[in-house]
């Protein structure tokens, strides 16, 4: 299945060296970065970068963290799309060196006359997780929250089908084989639905539910040796330049499959807006009592200079300002996650999170988060105090 997506899509790149014919236009450098070219016929080219830097510094941690900075992300990309018909993208990670949103969609209306909907084969995101669906450019925090971490699935090779309508959205996916990384073999079944009561630029309500069933597979490596199948659920901190984790469930094995669940909800209104979300994951262990862990966020913003978060087909994005000196937004998050569950003693962990962002233009964000993590595991307490700042061009 790898192969046969990675070459439907390798059948774009001759496309993109027709751009380089293409005369260079002027532009408004605030808020037109020529990066893509519209052909005659509707056809749009173009490229996609994301550059972060991040800078980490930690106390009250007993010792367990050194301060970092150096790159977050380096994310690089090409896209192909016909408004109303198409779009195909293919993005890179150099830093992390992991393969990102790889896919070709079809809009059923340029094919049967009527909107169906969308069809999309590749690798990308799964359903479970409004906030793990938000592009990592434009998430309202450095990091995900806690449950987010934990119990998302992140992306998968598969086919899905998605209906967008002002109102509401559905989505309904299939998944296997794993990802483009060679991991996480297994087949996994998908889907979302939300409804916005309210859809307008500034005033929105948006309420959401999302499920999902994993049955993960063994692996036998070079050598032979057979893995059964597992379960790992685990969070950092909320800081993305440590690996070593306050709560863990470790190795759940042998795992039979292991079910998702998400409610949502948002709202916006005006330079107001709160999000929130509850997750937990199920995992059914072959002769084991099955593992539970659970958790939940919620997070207010302010837009300081009047401005409202952007909203459009089921997710949210940054703020795009209007002043030359850019927009300016605070914001606090609560989050937790539990994963103590009969003997698995993973742990409990509460994090509060104040932030602020300057998006500068719609290309330029600087971001700070002050993070005051909070753990228990085993009677092993560790609270550490994060401060975080990130610089970052997105185009």
């Amino acid at each position: 299945m790898k192969t046969i997506i990675l070459g439907a899509l390798a059948l774009i790149a001759p496309a993109y060296a027709l751009a380089a014919d293409v005369p260079a236009t002027s532009y408004d450098w605030r808020s037109n970065w020529p990066t893509h070219h519209v052909f005659a016929d509707g056809t749009d080219l173009g490229l996609t970068l994301k550059y972060q830097f991040d800078l980490d510094r930690f106390s009250h941690d007993e010792g367990t963290y050194e301060d970092a900075q150096t790159n977050r992300r380096k994310e690089f990309g090409f896209f192909v799309r016909k408004k109303g018909v198409y779009d195909a993208t293919v993005v890179f990670d150099f830093q992390a060196k992991t393969w990102l949103d790889t896919f070709f969609r079809v809009q059923s209306k340029a094919l049967l006359g009527d909107d169906y909907g969308a069809l999309r084969v590749g690798f990308m995101k799964t359903p479970v997780g409004f906030e793990g669906n938000t592009s990592t450019g434009t998430t309202s925090f450095l990091e995900s929250s806690l449950p987010m971490q934990a119990v998302y699935a992140n992306r998968r090779l598969g086919i899905d089908w998605a209906l967008t309508r002002k109102q509401y959205l559905i989505q309904l996916g299939y998944y296997h084989g794993g990802n483009l990384q060679g991991d996480l073999d297994g087949r996994m079944v998908a889907g979302r639905a939300a409804w916005t009561l309210h859809n307008s630029p500034g005033d929105v309500l948006h309420l959401g539910l999302s499920l999902s069933r994993e049955t993960p597979d063994g692996t036998t490596d070079g050598r032979g040796r057979y893995t059964p199948p597992n379960i790992r659920l685990r969070a950092l901190p909320e800081a993305g330049l440590i690996t070593q984790r306050l709560i863990d469930s470790g190795t759940l094995s042998v795992a039979d499959h292991v079910d998702r669940r998400g409610l949502e909800g948002l709202w916006i209104g005006g330079p107001w807006s709160v999000q929130s979300e509850y997750l937990d994951a199920r995992v059914k262990l072959v002769d084991k009592p099955a593992f539970i862990a659970h958790g939940w966020y919620a997070f207010g913003s302010w837009v300081v200079t009047g401005e409202s978060r952007t909203y459009n087909s089921g997710n949210v994005a940054d703020v795009v300002p209007k002043g030359p000196w850019g927009a300016l937004e605070f914001l606090v998050r609560y989050s937790t996650l539990d994963l103590d569950d009969g003997p698995v003693l993973g742990g409990t962990e509460h994090d509060w999170t104040f932030g602020a962002n300057w998006y500068i233009t719609k290309y330029l964000k600087l971001q700070g988060n002050y993070v005051r993590a909070t753990s228990d595991r085993r009677d092993l307490r560790i609270d550490p105090h994060i401060v975080e700042v990130r610089a970052q061009i997105m185009f």
